[in-house]
């Protein structure tokens, strides 16, 4: 499946439906199970861009998860603990690990000859405690350290609390080295040591070890069952950092990648007023034949856009870019025309860079065609959007609206915006903006319904649910070969726990686009969810794949069920497959955080045999 779109997390509604585009024309593409959030103008999250919302770190780390066509949900979420239990520090340093006395926290006391090494030793840590408490982390050290001289090495529990707490103090200082040191030495005492484990993930973090930092938050992460949440956001930042990282270098140097047809087909098929997608006029094209190996046939005027439009009805999309060039490069009659879609098909193949400065320059013609410049608008709008810019992305969208009002792709795709943005009035006005100008538009008011139904759906009432889901029942009938309209009605079904019925919308949506592989992946996580059918899920997504080999998605989700399964070596695999295929770097730092997740999982199996639960 061809570009990534922003992504937006949290039940009931983890994405959007799978006709938002990453620029318009999206359709069936992304589902819920690994979602970015989108973040409001101005950045957020503590580090800016897109992270892993805590269910998706648990679920890419390995927490036990419920699959299903809408969502990954976290098996037995326990949010009500998790806010007490998050909300600790581990600043503080231990108490005693061995039974028995501890001299009273004197070692030169009276009777201190007659105290056991290891109670020397518990005293000298005592004394340590005092001073940290009191701020005196020298001092601290010093007692520390001498708790580790005198303790019998035999004593690991003990041995590796006097290290932990030493490197406690050590963080207190900013000796980032000292602090790792320490905490490995614990970790080797005590390999489940929770604290040690911790502490050495922020040391290595501070010192830019991103590896060692992700290795070690896996294994915190794992052992407290992703309940705290102090770790958990360390392991999203961490994540977040590797991924953004990775993807920057291996973004500039990536092959371009042309979509499917069926993508492109359906991209197109949501734009109304895009004279671009339009057929060849009676006279644009020759009637002579194709040749043998289905090279366009000589148009009049030695068009290269028209060449182009004749090579986008052969389905022969690899010449469409160079064609393009050829009518700008001469300033041809069709040089608006030809810079659109030029840029549409870099926007295609996942080239944004290259794509804006040909938006940029239809747009600035006022002498162009309004339709041309409004489209342009649109794309370069969604374009932002993709790129985690809302404010640039609305600014566009309006822009469109000003210059060509009765332009119903404008209010369309900014319905999409808006619901992206969690802005679901404004998103249902567009829709009706929309269908006011183009009644015949099945796709707008699918998606009007789908923003009733989530507006329904957050509110306590169920009456407003029953009106949006009876909405649904209507477009289908009114539009019965509008695919959208089931696949966003089966969204709902499950979201109902109407399985069955959900499953069966997934099979019109089939009949309607058989070559549509992200359907099929629809319907394989819905087998888990229903019926926890691994084996018909898993085969379901397979088929996907079979269909469409470039189905980004389909590997993603794939890799994500490996995980779950315990196959991490299977699960890296697909996830960079998936990497391959990423059309913007914001989708390619995503997969590579699903990635390294799994890679630091088999590094923590390997080291401390630690697994979560698999399905």
């Amino acid at each position: 499946c061809p570009p990534g779109v922003p992504r937006v997390s949290g039940h009931p509604f983890p994405s959007l439906p799978p006709s938002f585009p990453p620029f318009p024309g999206r359709r069936c593409e992304r589902v819920m199970a690994a979602s970015k959030p989108v973040e409001a103008a101005g950045g957020g999250g503590g580090g800016g861009g897109p992270g892993l919302s805590r269910w998706q770190l648990a679920l890419v780390l390995g927490a036990p998860i419920l699959l299903g066509a809408g969502a990954l949900y976290l098996w037995g979420r326990r949010t009500a603990r998790r806010g007490a239990k998050g909300a600790s520090e581990r600043k503080t340093p231990e108490g005693r690990a061995s039974p028995g006395p501890s001299g009273g926290g004197q070692p030169d006391g009276p009777g201190h000859e007659e105290m056991s090494p290891l109670d020397r030793a518990q005293a000298a840590k005592d004394k340590g405690n005092k001073y940290f408490k009191a701020g005196k982390y020298e001092q601290a050290i010093q007692c520390y350290t001498e708790a580790i001289s005198l303790c019998p090495p035999e004593k690991n529990l003990d041995l590796s609390t006097f290290y932990q707490n030493r490197a406690a103090a050590y963080e207190q200082l900013q000796k980032w080295t000292e602090v790792a040191q320490d905490c490995t030495k614990a970790v080797e005492l005590n390999p489940k040591y929770v604290k040690a484990l911790f502490r050495r993930a922020k040391a290595h973090e501070k010192l830019d070890n991103k590896k060692e930092c992700l290795e070690d938050v896996t294994a915190v992460c794992i052992l407290e069952a992703f309940q705290n949440q102090q770790s958990m956001l360390l392991a999203d930042k961490v994540l977040k950092l590797l991924g953004k990282e990775k993807a920057k270098e291996k973004y500039k140097n990536r092959e371009p990648l042309m979509p499917s047809p069926q993508f492109i087909k359906s991209y197109f098929s949501s734009f109304t007023d895009d004279i671009i997608s339009q057929p060849l006029l009676k006279g644009e094209k020759s009637d002579e034949d194709k040749d043998k190996e289905g090279e366009a046939s000589e148009v009049k005027e030695n068009s290269g856009y028209l060449r182009a439009k004749q090579y986008m009805e052969e389905e022969n999309y690899d010449k469409i870019i160079s064609e393009c060039t050829k009518e700008i490069e001469a300033k041809g009659k069709y040089m608006a025309e030809a810079l659109l879609l030029r840029a549409t098909f870099y926007l295609l193949i996942g080239n944004a860079n290259a794509a804006k400065p040909d938006l940029d320059q239809v747009i600035s013609m006022e002498d162009a065609n309004v339709k041309l410049r409004a489209n342009a608008l649109i794309k370069r709008g969604s374009m932002y959007m993709q790129q985690q810019q809302p404010g640039l992305s609305t600014q566009d969208f309006n822009m469109a609206a000003d210059i060509d009002p009765q332009n119903a792709d404008v209010y369309h795709h900014r319905g999409q915006l808006k619901i992206l943005l969690d802005q679901i009035e404004e998103a249902v006005e567009d829709f009706d903006e929309c269908i006011r100008l183009r009644p015949d538009s099945a796709l707008a008011q699918a998606q009007k319904c789908f923003a009733l139904y989530r507006q329904a759906y957050t509110g306590s009432n169920p009456l407003p649910v029953q009106v949006a889901m009876k909405g649904f029942e209507d477009v289908i009938k009114k539009f019965p070969k509008c695919a959208e309209g089931y696949a966003l009605y089966a969204q709902a079904l499950t979201d109902q726990q109407q399985f069955g019925k959900a499953d069966e919308m997934y099979d019109k949506c089939i009949d309607l686009e058989p070559d549509n592989a992200t359907t099929y992946v629809h319907k394989g996580l819905l087998q888990l969810q229903w019926k926890q059918d691994l084996d018909k899920g898993l085969e379901l997504i397979s088929k996907a794949i079979e269909i469409d080999n470039k189905c980004d998605f389909a590997y993603e989700t794939m890799g994500t069920i490996e995980v779950q399964r315990g196959n991490l070596d299977k699960a890296i695999e697909m996830f960079n497959k998936a990497i391959n295929l990423a059309k913007s770097e914001m989708e390619m730092a995503h997969l590579y955080s699903l990635c390294d997740a799994a890679y630091a999982q088999t590094e923590v199996a390997k080291k401390y045999g630690l697994k979560p639960p698999t399905l």
